[in-house]
């Protein structure tokens, strides 16, 4: 599967995401719909981009019992999206019951992944809050190494995870990464953060990209200089 940018639609209407993708006129980037937008707009909205011709990262963070899961990917799988995404501290269990879930009658289902930790995530707020005392590179890879033997396709991680990942779960898992900024961009909230060149450098195969694009002064330039920088 080739590299590519995933941009982040962190909007709250219907309007103002419409408003940002008709800015493009000759590229349909790959999109991620995460929890303000569909939580704002609803299945529609996912319905609505997808018809407008882009793929579609869902990125909706499911944890909860398997069986609660497994109901609620069940209820996703009738969108067509390309990805979508729970957390990976649901334990096996739940990640088996999400691919059930998700998997259709005809046998055809969306890319599954799993968020590792969260790229605001940091070594000392896991230690001091989550109680988690192992470096977290580690945590990343144990966490992955859960996913890729409950039959999932990749995980969410940062950048600087994404070699060691493919390195234990093998170069067909997919590493899927936040935490992308220019060089000379902010950081924002952001702690585990890195450039486009320096992602594609470290072996991600999507690099999930929100504001340096979004709220950039022209947003189709900003995404074709990620692309140029990720993808070559």
């Amino acid at each position: 599967m080739g590299k590519d940018v995933i941009v982040a639609l962190d909007f709250d209407s219907k309007e103002k995401t419409l408003a940002f993708l008709d800015r493009f006129t000759e590229e349909k980037p790959f999109v991620k719909i995460g929890m303000e937008l569909f939580y704002a707009e609803g299945p529609s909205i996912v319905r609505e981009i997808r018809a407008r011709g882009h793929k579609i990262f869902l990125d909706l963070k499911l944890h909860d019992i398997p069986n609660t899961v497994k109901k609620a990917m069940a209820a996703l799988s009738a969108l067509d999206v390309d990805i979508v995404n729970l957390h990976a501290a649901g334990t096996a269990a739940m990640m088996t019951a999400a691919l059930e879930g998700l998997t259709r009658p005809d046998g055809t289902r969306p890319l599954l992944i799993a968020v590792t930790q969260l790229t605001s995530t940091d070594q000392e707020s896991m230690e001091r809050e989550l109680l988690i005392h192992v470096p977290m590179e580690k945590v990343v890879l144990h966490y992955a190494e859960n996913a890729a033997a409950a039959g999932l396709d990749g995980v969410v991680c940062s950048p600087m995870e994404a070699g060691v990942v493919h390195e234990r779960c093998g170069k067909d898992f997919l590493t899927v990464t936040p935490g992308v900024r220019f060089a000379d961009g902010d950081a924002g909230d952001q702690k585990r953060v890195t450039t486009p060149a320096k992602a594609k450098e470290l072996g991600s195969d999507y690099i999930v990209v929100g504001r340096p694009i979004t709220q950039a002064e022209d947003p189709v330039a900003a995404y074709r200089r990620c692309r140029e920088e990720f993808v070559g």
